[in-house]
């Protein structure tokens, strides 16, 4: 089973976040981490791949300093990495990014996308799905536990009563909460191993995104 992860390099979790006079959230020039989130859509990720013999993929769009993020993770055990970093994707709005993560899955095979509920920088809750809808992938939200099946995922979707138990064909897109695992942390050996996985680094150009595809559709007016 391959699987792909959705991550996002976000302003230090734990910091006090700082707006640029553009009143956006400042990313570059400040202390950075993968998205503590992501951390467990990763390790979920690793989890289905090691129970069938597959490759996970860490996806992600950011500037350059996002490879510190995307590192993270191939340092948990991802097997390679795909990170769009283009400066005309400054400011995108949560479509434009949609949009940027759906063409680059169009570029992989697999069978199951694995995404954070929310990111902590934005916590829109929204990209995932919009992602998913983008693919025409059907999908599964707030998951606290993932089974593999064949041809299928059976998931545990956290609800504010208790759960739900759901099949999902596959291919799929899932968002995975804290409850569904305790992430692993990189080993020294992880950490050297990442540095020579593949990391592909893609602009708009090589994703065939136009001008109005990463136009943003929300204005900050301050």
């Amino acid at each position: 089973m391959n699987v792909v992860v959705l991550a996002k390099y976000v302003p230090n979790p734990n910091g006090v976040p700082e707006m640029g006079s553009d009143f956006r959230l400042k990313r570059e020039g400040v202390e950075g981490a993968l998205d503590p989130g992501d951390e467990h859509g990763v390790e979920a990720a690793l989890q289905l791949a090691e129970g069938s013999g597959g490759e996970v993929t860490i996806v992600s769009m950011g500037p350059e300093v996002a490879l510190a993020g995307v590192r993270r993770a191939l340092s948990m055990g991802a097997h390679k990495a795909v990170l769009v970093t283009d400066d005309r994707l400054r400011g995108a709005d949560a479509l434009v990014t949609a949009r940027v993560l759906a063409a680059a899955l169009k570029r992989l095979e697999f069978d199951v996308v694995i995404g954070g509920v929310e990111s902590t920088d934005g916590s829109t809750g929204t990209l995932p799905m919009t992602v998913a809808e983008l693919l025409g992938l059907p999908s599964a939200t707030f998951a606290r536990k993932i089974e593999a099946r064949d041809g299928s995922l059976l998931v545990e979707r956290q609800t504010e009563s208790g759960y739900d138990s759901i099949e999902c064909p596959l291919p799929a897109l899932v968002t995975v909460t804290a409850a569904v695992n305790e992430p692993r942390y990189p080993t020294l050996k992880g950490i050297m191993q990442a540095k020579q996985k593949p990391l592909e680094q893609l602009s708009v150009e090589d994703l065939g995104l136009s001008a109005e595809d990463t136009t943003p559709v929300q204005e900050v007016v301050g």
